[in-house]
């Protein structure tokens, strides 16, 4: 099979195995059938913006151009540090969008990826979220009406549990256990009565596991700038990495790069 087309973050579906595909420009290949078989990426040089279409010679915010990047509320810092959101002060880029976007049911979760951390995400998608950074287990521990409460709980919350991924470890294939529930517990006995959202307090724990035949005893990372033609064996798919032979890929952070695929 060859194909030839723009690279975007892979969709995941929560099965007993996590399954993926890769979206090559309109197609989506199912990856989970090719464990143990050869695949080869090679990019063409060229990188095309996925909010206008526009070709850009540097990706910015994982697929677009600068000019985007500069003016979409979906590219500005409050994105990745939700308790700084400024709606409220009327300087959002896009007052709709942060309304369509911001203010809708969110979560905050504990999750076993790299060890214990602390994140949130809109309510509606926790499951891919937690599949998307290699969570072995998640657990629900808060819900908000918006992004900005849930980004205050965990900007307080980070101060005693990480609240980044180490994709090195998640693909190490170590996977100490946690108990989410009793780490859950601790860190509301630290959090006062100006608690800005409810608590969960009913949920269960939600377990992943990720199609992998070996994990690398060194994750070597690849990627289009140093590496334009990749083949491999591919060993499994984690988080949105791709684990092959010769090193790992990580898939979102090309999105946007246009590539020819080569599968046995």
């Amino acid at each position: 099979m060859q194909l030839t087309g723009l690279l975007d973050k892979m969709p995941t579906t929560h099965a007993e195995t996590v399954q993926y595909a890769l979206p090559v420009g309109e197609a989506r290949i199912p990856l989970n059938e090719r464990l143990g078989q050869r695949i080869s990426l090679r990019f063409t040089g060229k990188i095309f913006c996925l909010a206008c279409g526009d070709r850009t010679r540097t990706s910015f915010g994982q697929g677009h151009c600068w000019k985007c990047f500069q003016s979409l509320a979906s590219l500005d810092n409050c994105i990745v540090r939700p308790h700084t959101c400024h709606h409220h002060l009327g300087t959002c880029r896009e007052p709709a969008w942060g309304e369509a976007h911001c203010f809708i049911p969110h979560t905050v979760y504990l999750a076993n990826s790299s060890g214990l951390k602390v994140g949130i995400t809109r309510s509606h998608t926790v499951r891919t979220r937690w599949m998307d950074q290699g969570a072995v287990e998640a657990l629900p521990i808060a819900s908000t009406r918006n992004r900005l409460d849930c980004g205050l709980i965990e900007h307080a919350l980070s101060v005693h549990v990480a609240d980044k991924t180490h994709w090195r470890k998640m693909l190490s294939g170590i996977e100490a256990p946690v108990d989410l529930r009793a780490a859950r517990d601790r860190l509301f006995s630290m959090w006062g009565a100006d608690f800005p959202g409810e608590r969960v307090t009913d949920a269960e724990p939600v377990r992943f596991r990720y199609p992998v035949l070996k994990y690398p005893e060194k994750a070597v990372s690849l990627s289009a700038a140093k590496n334009p033609d990749i083949t491999g064996t591919l060993l499994g798919i984690k988080g949105q990495y791709l684990i092959l032979d010769v090193g790992v890929i990580n898939i979102r952070t090309h999105s946007g790069y246009e590539a020819g695929i080569t599968l046995d």
